[in-house]
């Protein structure tokens, strides 16, 4: 089990609290004891924590492509994605890791939202495009792993758990 937390603005201020998605994401801790990892642009801030179970050593999270503009963090396992990295390296795709997470990425490189149609297994995702400036949140057919979210004035707020979203100051209980 993993966990995320995030918040994507839309006030076009260009600032996110770092403290507080670092709080947001410390109280996912026991999701994922083994890492953490975070991304900051102008208009998102994505926080994650991990438990290590495939790819031990180069699964961090957020991950990104190779040019750094499409970023995830996944909660979950991708069952066919072994099948999906072979397809996806036929396609001209290249891999430096071993993990599911990466099949992600490069299945949205290459066909973009209907990359979901391709997944099978349990899954939430957070993906920020930072070339369309657009976050995906998506998740499993049966919601299996959750994904949680709060739209305000000028911001969207989305975690693994709702106590996380619970951290910030502007939600009430």
């Amino acid at each position: 089990m993993c966990g995320f937390a995030g918040i994507a603005s839309s006030s076009n201020d260009g600032y996110i609290d770092q403290t507080l998605i670092g709080r947001m994401t410390d109280g996912l801790f026991h999701r994922g004891p083994d890492d953490h990892g975070y991304y900051f642009d102008s208009d998102i801030g994505m926080g994650f924590r991990r438990l290590s179970i495939i790819d031990l050593d180069s699964g961090h999270q957020p991950m990104s492509n190779e040019d750094g503009t499409i970023w995830i963090c996944f909660n979950g396992e991708i069952y066919n994605f072994q099948i999906l990295r072979s397809r996806l390296r036929s396609l001209g795709h290249h891999f430096k890791t071993e993990s599911d997470t990466e099949v992600i990425v490069h299945a949205y490189e290459q066909w973009g939202i209907e990359a979901t149609e391709h997944l099978n297994g349990m899954f939430s995702i957070a993906l920020w495009d930072s070339v369309q400036r657009k976050l995906l949140l998506f998740r499993d057919r049966m919601g299996v792993k959750p994904v949680y979210w709060m739209a305000m004035e000028n911001c969207l707020i989305f975690a693994s758990e709702v106590k996380s979203i619970l951290k910030h100051p502007g939600v009430e209980r």
